[in-house]
């Protein structure tokens, strides 16, 4: 079964390779646990590795013989610019390895599409430069965010590894009156796709803006979810990760009796600095 790497090598190495080619992998976590970490690192180091830099074997290693490098690598945001991506990792790993890997990153903001009707001045999300046709302003203006989505998701995702940055900014997104069903049926549709595509997709959400039931969903329609969250023994706090499911993944970490990873933040990012077996 052929793979993309995540990017995160203790990871990859124990689950074959990476994430099978056609997954949808929801990064679902609490605040500050890691899952924005784990994005960023994913798509620096599959940058990272475009290039042929030694930092990335200097980091990483070699690539498992059943994986392969992406076609190319994409940023989807609903309201970020790709500076404000971009000082995020600089703030995460370590600045020439993050910007060597973020340079092979397209990215794509959909903030135009978000914010156009909401209350949010046009100045703050907008470039204020005239369009010399009018024609792609007016165009962004009548499109739904939905719609935008599925048309960069369509174009981009063909073999390729897209992040999709993040599925709680569409709950309860102004103005286009989206409810949790067009969100599922997204969901479930993408996935679908995704083997089509033979691409891997990520896509995070807080799973604190979500009911049980919510999150129950999107589990089911995803081919994977990654759990990221805090736990405490004593005075100390760790940050931890679940895989919660994840065909042709879990059953692996099941053989190894592997029940979490315990995380940390080092010089090339997310990182799995123990891995935690029944014992």
């Amino acid at each position: 079964m052929d793979r993309i790497p995540f990017g995160i090598s203790r990871l990859d190495n124990t689950i074959g390779g990476g994430a099978p080619r056609g997954s949808v992998v929801l990064l679902s976590g609490e605040a500050g646990a890691g899952s924005r970490e784990f994005m960023y690192t994913s798509a620096v180091m599959n940058g990272l590795a475009q290039t042929g830099d030694d930092l990335f074997e200097l980091h990483y290693g070699d690539i498992a013989p059943n994986a392969s490098l992406p076609d190319s690598i994409h940023y989807i945001s609903f309201t970020d610019e790709s500076e404000q991506i971009e000082a995020e990792i600089d703030m995460s790993m370590d600045t020439e390895v993050g910007q060597q890997g973020f340079e092979q990153v397209e990215f794509d903001s959909l903030s135009q599409n978000y914010f156009h009707k909401s209350p949010v001045p046009r100045g703050w999300y907008a470039e204020q430069t005239a369009d010399i046709t009018g024609l792609r302003k007016r165009h962004e203006e009548r499109e739904t965010l939905l719609s935008a989505l599925g048309d960069s998701i369509s174009e981009r995702a063909p073999g390729s590894l897209v992040v999709i940055d993040s599925l709680s900014d569409l709950i309860g997104a102004s103005g286009d009156d989206i409810d949790w069903s067009d969100i599922n049926y997204l969901m479930k549709g993408l996935a679908k796709a995704a083997h089509e595509w033979s691409s891997l997709i990520l896509v995070h959400v807080n799973f604190e803006t979500l009911t049980s039931v919510q999150y129950g969903q999107l589990v089911e329609s995803t081919s994977g979810t990654l759990q990221f969250q805090w736990e405490t023994g004593g005075s100390a706090r760790a940050r931890t990760l679940v895989v919660k499911n994840f065909r042709g993944v879990l059953s692996q970490i099941e053989e190894e009796d592997i029940v979490k990873f315990e995380t940390d933040l080092g010089e090339a990012g997310f990182d799995i600095s123990d891995i935690r077996k029944i014992r």
